[in-house]
């Protein structure tokens, strides 16, 4: 029941938030604000629910740490890179400028996608899963539905929502095992989503995703650009989230937060019978 009672909470302010955003769609200061506000209460239901829940203390959301900041400069450097080298192919090109207004919004409703997706995604499924799988089949199975999700997305393929289990499933989860906080995924989540849009002014997962601060096209073979669902389906997004992944996994296997099936089915054991 606490699976079940942590993703309404999480899901009914990631609902709430996203209607009042489309009603303020045309005024991106206010999409600021609704954007940082949704990030902000979806984190205190978040911390509320597993209280309640869980009796426990929320360590995977303790304090701000650098984490946030750092997860933001990699998720922007790790796309900066995808566009380096879809540029350097002729793929991607600069048209002029977009608006400074629309990235504006486009930092709030980045902010409150990458909070609430990662606590739905990495705060409860990925991390109750864990608990009874052990590590490497909850990342699975939570890529296999984190890429399902964007199935639902405008300009949305099934090699798109491939690409993005592999890769956003992989990275993110794997940030989250390599730190056992949510801060970091949530900043490389961020910095991705508004690198791509707001930044470099491309398709973010075929979402029909507003102009940035660039006003820009890409162009070319699919493998190369992500075709209409954006470089999120570029072969250069696979190739670098994935080096991302080994890197955060290699990290955490020399921490030590890896949990190997077996000692989930003891955690899951002993749990069972405290009830």
């Amino acid at each position: 029941m606490r699976l079940l009672w942590q993703l309404l909470a999480v899901a009914a302010v990631a609902f709430l938030g996203n209607l009042v955003t489309n009603a303020v769609a045309g005024n991106p200061w206010l999409t600021l604000v609704v954007g940082a506000v949704t990030a902000v209460l979806a984190g205190l239901a978040y911390r509320w629910v597993v209280r309640r829940t869980e009796q426990r203390p929320v360590t995977e959301l303790a304090r701000p740490s650098t984490g946030l900041a750092w997860g933001t400069l990699a998720g922007i450097a790790l796309f900066a890179a995808v566009i380096a080298n879809i540029a350097l192919l002729g793929d991607y090109e600069i048209r002029g400028w977009g608006t400074v207004t629309g990235a504006v919004g486009l930092l709030g409703f980045m902010a409150a996608a990458a909070a609430t997706e990662e606590l739905l995604f990495r705060g409860v499924l990925f991390r109750i899963i864990e608990e009874r799988t052990g590590t490497w089949i909850a990342l699975v199975l939570t890529a296999v539905l984190f890429g399902s999700s964007h199935l639902f997305n405008e300009h949305a393929t099934l090699w798109g929502a491939l690409a993005i289990a592999i890769e956003a499933g992989g990275l993110l989860t794997s940030a989250y095992i390599a730190t056992r906080k949510l801060w970091l995924p949530m900043g490389v989540h961020f910095g991705w989503n508004f690198a791509a849009a707001g930044l470099f002014g491309t398709e973010v997962s075929g979402n029909g995703t507003p102009q940035g601060l660039l006003d820009a096209v890409t162009s070319g073979p699919v493998a190369v650009t992500g075709g209409a669902f954006g470089p999120e389906g570029s072969l250069y997004s696979l190739l670098f989230c994935l080096l991302g992944t080994g890197a955060f996994l290699w990290l955490a296997h020399r921490r030590g937060t890896l949990v190997p099936r077996r000692r989930a089915e003891r955690v899951d054991a002993v749990t069972t019978l405290s009830r």
